[in-house]
């Protein structure tokens, strides 16, 4: 491998660090004897482990670090004093065949500066997908951005080859996005994700009638917001991730703690580091939206727009209701069952199968993977004494679950045994 490209592989895999929505396939694409290499399993390449606790990785990098763009947030800003490269589509495509074959990688994930125009910048990327699944029979897993104003000619094309495409969309507001990007749009970012779910849906339809049309995007579409940077609630954010999630090809919002990189932009906050525990926090409340059935208004609402940092979004919704509890797991619908800290949606599914055969005690529900030490507050167990939320004045039953650190003395005792009272 030439020295040159190395060297731009450097600058640009640190260029694409940033970018956090390298998500799961969720798709297979198998070799059937034919090209190089496959997607197995269904399993997504990302840098993650695998169900079976395999290390998953692929190549991030971007084409070019140019950009014709100056948004406050980006270190690759047109205005940044940074190391430019830009890789050529024959040298991109022999990069990823050569870490393929050496076993580095097993796929590829792309992005781009915009360069020229965006659909310049959309028909480079789109060349380099072609020619690994056409040239090179490449049947490994590919994840493209789509470039923000690109036309639905390319991104259709992009459809074709890639296994994902994503938009970011950054910030969530159209008037934060303009201060901060004021050569972007959320229009902008909102076209080619209607572009691929029109692709998508389209795609179905002719797949029920044509059993051999080539599949668009299987593995559907993701975005990325930054949060920090802006004003915005974590309300604000979660509206968004809520009403993006109603699209039938969202698979996945990734939220992306602001980084500060541009210190000397007075638009951005100073922050020392970046709000890791708040991303965290939407992390966990994007879980409850897409799989425990909860709404945004039930997570954050108008008395308390941001999330707790010291609890978890599902801890703070059951401490803030507790006319809801305790619960009886014997006769509790699954429903329910999800609004329990401690029990999750598989525990939740073993729950209500293990009913039909008798009772469920205590010592079931352990095994059936149930975190007892929260759930045991919120449940109503004869052989459990121990006070239940209901029983306990706001204050005493959140610091139940404080971490240790942050309790004062005397509040331990409210673990203690009440069955005497």
């Amino acid at each position: 491998m030439k020295e040159g490209v190395l060297e731009k592989l450097k600058i640009l895999a640190e260029s694409a660090k940033y970018d956090v929505s390298c998500s799961s396939s969720g798709t297979v694409r198998s070799g059937r004897g034919k090209g190089v290499g496959n997607t197995v399993g269904g399993v997504g390449i990302c840098h993650s482990f695998a169900e079976d606790g395999r290390c998953i990785s692929l190549l991030k990098i971007m084409l070019t670090n140019h950009c014709i763009y100056d948004c406050a947030y980006c270190i690759n800003r047109r205005s940044n004093d940074v190391r430019r490269a830009t890789l050529s589509v024959g040298e991109l495509v022999e990069l990823t065949m050569e870490f393929y074959r050496r076993n580095y990688i097993e796929g590829l994930f792309l992005s781009s500066g915009v360069v020229r125009s965006p659909d310049y910048t959309m028909e480079r990327l789109v060349r380099v997908a072609k020619d690994l699944r056409e040239a090179h029979g490449f049947n490994g897993y590919i994840h493209l951005k789509s470039i923000p104003g690109a036309s639905r000619e390319l991104v259709r094309a992009a459809g074709f080859y890639a296994d994902r495409l994503s938009v970011n969309v950054e910030i969530p507001n159209e008037a934060s996005l303009r201060r901060l990007a004021p050569e972007k749009s959320l229009e902008s970012v909102f076209q080619p994700m209607r572009f691929i779910r029109q692709g998508v849906l389209e795609n179905q339809e002719d797949r029920r009638r044509l059993r051999h049309v080539p599949r668009f995007v299987p593995a559907g579409q993701s975005t990325q917001m930054i949060v920090g940077a802006t004003a915005e609630t974590d309300r604000d954010i979660l509206s968004l991730s809520s009403a993006l999630y109603a699209r039938p090809t969202m698979r996945r919002v990734y939220y992306s703690g602001y980084v500060s990189v541009n210190t000397y932009d007075d638009r951005l906050p100073r922050l020392k580091q970046p709000p890791l525990v708040r991303e965290n926090r939407l992390y966990q409340a994007d879980w409850l939206l897409r799989f425990y059935r909860f709404r945004v208004d039930e997570i954050v609402d108008e008395a308390h727009p941001l999330l707790d940092l010291e609890l978890d979004p599902k801890l703070s919704w059951a401490l803030r209701h507790p006319e809801f509890f305790p619960l009886d797991v014997n006769r509790a619908d699954y429903e329910e069952l999800l609004r329990v800290p401690g029990i999750g949606v598989h525990s939740a599914r073993l729950i209500v199968a293990a009913r039909r055969f008798g009772r469920v005690d205590s010592c079931q529900l352990r095994r059936m993977g149930v975190v007892m030490k929260k759930a045991q507050h919120f449940l109503a167990f004869r052989e459990l004494a121990v006070r239940t939320v209901d029983t306990l004045p706001p204050e005493s039953a959140r610091a139940l679950f404080l971490p240790a650190r942050r309790r004062k003395k005397g509040e331990g005792q409210l673990l203690l045994d009440f069955a005497d009272e």
